[in-house]
């Protein structure tokens, strides 16, 4: 890795823990109902929603009816974004005129974005109506991160009440989620992104004309727009002139800012932040992968405030980090060292080992390998799933690491909310195992670990590999799997282990390559993005209701620490102890065996 690349990597570290305080802090006041600025602005409405909706903020939910309200409102959510795009071509803010999306397609993207996946079968500017984009996917996108932050402070009630049956008010923790984080974030950003020339209109498209005219083949339609065929059968050709071009537009800056805070990632192009509307500097380059774990990293210092030893967030923000940062330096050197087949093939004899300059396809020129592989890796570390480069193009390693990170649960960062929730699991397990290990009860935060807890965080790190690894092994048993998947061999393994990864951890991007809209992957997918949502969520607020109930054990001399480096060790290898143990053998079978097959080419 070249010295650049450490001095890119270092700034957006460095930029990104100084935010984990005074943003951690903001949002501790926030959901213990403090002073944050923003109320004596907000307060009134905020109010006002309660009166109109019939919310009793006094209400102190136990974590059944916690989870009844959470399902209620997704499910809700839900199903407004599929009515629109089922109705999309006879509502209004519809300037394309474009048609209703299919049933099977609709139903993959309501479930994508009310579970804060944000899979993306379908071209953005050529499938969704602005009133869609607004009112659905960007609405979901608030509504489904809100979600997620709510179930964690009400895991993290868990650990601060004693004897008490609630886990406070869903209502409540969502709407100040929305009112007084989400909104002012995505604001501000929004403006940021619209002074760098992220688009944000409501005007048609529009057609200009090309500084220079672009000729290519393409087949001879007839009137009803078949292919007309030669004596031989094969397509007669001709060649078209093209002088003009239609610039796709649309509200798109208020979309991409809370997409990426939300760690939702659901681009509002189709090439989603490579294309210059969306993404169009190095500097909202930079902010844009800030903001993917800007939330997710606060949180951490959010956790560990409300529960009274800030030194448990840092803990928890210490293993993460380190993670990302090791899976960092495999990704970027994977991809600046390029194929060595190109030597073998004749195609690079000066470069004598790599590509020249390293392995630029599928990148943008205007970010480069190392600002490519590092938003490769983070936003797979988030569940945010917005891409800056074509993932299927990365070299087998390259593409592993974004890959295995999905695999680990979603966990490293991963979604607000989401993520921190399913680290808090991985430590509890692995205060689990130390107390196996001493021979003491585990306890965790002053709670002790009883088997309710335990057979909770074994469903909660189990479902999302049994969705995987089931997932792939059924697309690759059934005809209508395979006939989607066009590059043979181990890379076309990967390509379906990644969709499946994607959706079976909430992560959203996607490797390319597999043809995936289409009904069997649209309902399959959307399927194994339900279950993995709230599959994880509801044995969460069970953890959080068992929690609540008990009382809070003291200190003593036998209890294990949980802010030192060696539980924060300890934490790591439980993590990955589990990914390499459940995923290990599957990924030999693609990116692995791509790897070796790539380099004994050499």
């Amino acid at each position: 890795m070249t010295a650049q690349g450490f001095f890119q990597i270092a700034i957006y570290l460095i930029v990104l823990l100084a935010l984990v305080k005074p943003l951690g802090l903001y949002m501790a006041r926030v959901y213990q109902n403090e002073s944050v600025g923003l109320n004596r602005y907000l307060a009134g409405f905020e109010n006002l929603l309660y009166r109109l909706s019939g919310v009793k903020t006094e209400q102190d939910m136990r974590w059944t009816q916690y989870t009844l309200a959470v399902l209620v409102f997704n499910v809700l959510g839900l199903l407004v974004v599929y009515g629109l795009q089922r109705f999309q071509d006879v509502l209004p803010f519809n300037p394309q005129a474009l048609p209703a999306i299919s049933p099977d397609s609709a139903f993959n993207t309501a479930v994508s974005f009310a579970t804060n996946t944000n899979w993306q079968g379908y071209s953005g500017e050529a499938t969704m109506s602005y009133l869609t984009q607004m009112l659905g996917l960007c609405v979901q996108n608030f509504m489904s991160a809100a979600s997620g932050m709510a179930v964690l402070v009400a895991l993290i009630r868990g650990f601060i009440r004693r004897n008490s049956q609630g886990i406070g008010n869903f209502w409540v923790d969502m709407t100040r989620t929305v009112l007084y984080i989400l909104i002012p974030l995505s604001f501000i950003f929004a403006l940021i992104l619209v002074s760098q020339g992220v688009v944000q209109t409501v005007k048609p498209y529009v057609t200009v004309n090309l500084s220079e005219a672009v000729s290519y083949q393409a087949p001879k339609l007839d009137d009803t727009g078949k292919a007309i065929l030669d004596a031989q059968g094969k397509a007669i050709t001709e060649t078209i002139k093209n002088t003009q071009q239609t610039l796709a537009l649309g509200p798109a800056a208020s979309q991409i800012a809370i997409k990426q805070l939300g760690t939702n990632g659901g681009g509002f192009f189709n090439v989603n932040s490579a294309h210059p509307y969306e993404n169009p500097t190095p500097l909202t380059n930079f902010l844009e992968m800030l903001a993917i774990l800007l939330i997710p990293a606060a949180l951490c210092y959010t956790f560990g405030f409300m529960v009274g030893d800030t030194r448990q967030g840092w803990a928890i923000l210490g293993a993460m980090t380190l993670i990302l940062f090791v899976l960092i330096l495999v990704t970027v050197p994977a991809e600046q060292n390029g194929n060595p087949a190109f030597v073998s093939l004749g195609i690079d004899q000066a470069n004598n080992s790599q590509q020249a300059g390293g392995n630029m396809e599928g990148k943008e020129t205007r970010f480069g390998i190392v600002n490519s592989a590092l938003w490769a890796v983070v936003t797979t570390a988030a569940s945010n799933g917005s891409v800056n480069a074509m993932h299927d193009s990365f070299t087998p390693l390259g593409g592993m690491v974004p890959l295995w990170l999905m695999q680990l649960g979603e966990v490293v960062f991963g979604g607000v909310g989401s993520g921190l929730y399913g680290m808090i699991v991985f430590a509890i397990v692995a205060v689990f195992i130390a107390g196996l290990m001493i021979g003491r009860t585990p306890e965790y935060l002053g709670k002790k670990i009883d088997a309710f807890e335990m057979k909770m965080a074994a469903i909660i790190i189990l479902v999302p590999p049994l969705i995987v690894l089931g997932g792939t092994a059924v697309s690759l048993m059934l005809a209508l799997g395979k006939a989607s998947i066009f590059n043979p061999g181990a890379h076309g393994f990967s390509e379906v282990l990644y969709a499946w990864s994607s959706a079976g951890n909430n992560n959203g991007s996607a490797f390319g390559g597999l043809s995936a809209n289409v009904p069997f992957y649209n309902f399959l997918l959307g399927l194994a993005m339900l279950f993995s949502r709230y599959g994880l969520m509801v044995p969460i607020l069970a953890i959080a209701g068992a929690l609540a109930a008990k009382k809070t054990i003291p200190v003593s001399a036998g209890t294990l620490p949980t802010h030192t480096p060696l539980f924060t060790l300890l934490l790591i290898i439980t993590v990955l102890m589990v990914g390499a143990l459940t995923f290990v053998p599957a990924l030999a079978l693609g990116p692995i065996v791509e790897h070796l097959q790539m380099t004994s080419q050499h």
